[in-house]
């Protein structure tokens, strides 16, 4: 797994006791089969927290693979509310409404196929949380074009703001320029408040400030 976060705490927190999800289960188990990335559960429940705290009722989702993090975010949402996932492939999108419709958070979702700033780009706002999970050289891009389409208050979380590290690294690939370059704009940006949680692999947290 990436992260920062000395494994012995990592499992330490993952032994905790909490109500076990048999489909969240059972997508962990597809991840460590293929080697896919997801958040896992830590940054999982972290989501359906912030997610219940600000009462969401509209999440969009920046990259979403076959839809983990999106069902940590479903399981917050009140009847009537909706999680918009996107990815690239249209096998994962199947794979997400499958597990979905296994969670009985069917009426929850829905996925589109693309490219996740463009996709969020023609989608109508404004939305209580957008997560990013997606390319990382384009993160600045994808914040940029989220940030009209939150709500005064509502969120905006990416995941590996930390980048196993990297950020501090001599010579960084374009993926690191992409996170510093974001790291500057969430931190800069007049419009947001934010935050760094060194929880696994980093997630930033940026609320949006409400219009003086």
């Amino acid at each position: 797994m990436l992260g920062i976060v000395h494994p012995a705490i990592v499992q330490y927190l993952e032994r905790l006791p909490a109500h076990q999800d048999p489909v969240l289960r059972r997508m962990e188990a597809q991840a460590e089969r293929e080697d896919f990335p997801i958040v896992g559960p830590l940054v999982g429940r972290l989501l359906m927290i912030l997610a219940g705290a600000i009462g969401a009722r509209r999440i969009f989702e920046m990259g979403s693979g076959f839809g983990y993090s999106g069902l940590w975010c479903a399981k917050a949402l009140p009847n009537g509310g909706r999680v918009t996932l996107t990815d690239t492939s249209a096998v994962r999108c199947q794979q997400a409404q499958a597990y979905f419709e296994q969670a009985g958070q069917a009426d929850k979702v829905e996925c589109l196929v693309g490219d996740a700033v463009q996709l969020l780009q023609q989608t109508a706002g404004p939305f209580d949380l957008i997560f990013l999970d997606a390319d990382k050289a384009r993160y600045p891009v994808a914040f940029q074009a989220a940030l009209p389409k939150l709500r005064p208050g509502g969120l905006f979380v990416a995941d590996n703001a930390l980048w196993a590290g990297r950020v501090v690294e001599p010579n960084p690939d374009a993926d690191t320029k992409g996170i510093i370059e974001f790291t500057r704009l969430i931190m800069t940006n007049p419009e947001v408040s934010s935050s760094i949680l060194p929880l696994r692999d980093g997630v930033s947290i940026s609320v949006k400030r409400p219009v003086a």
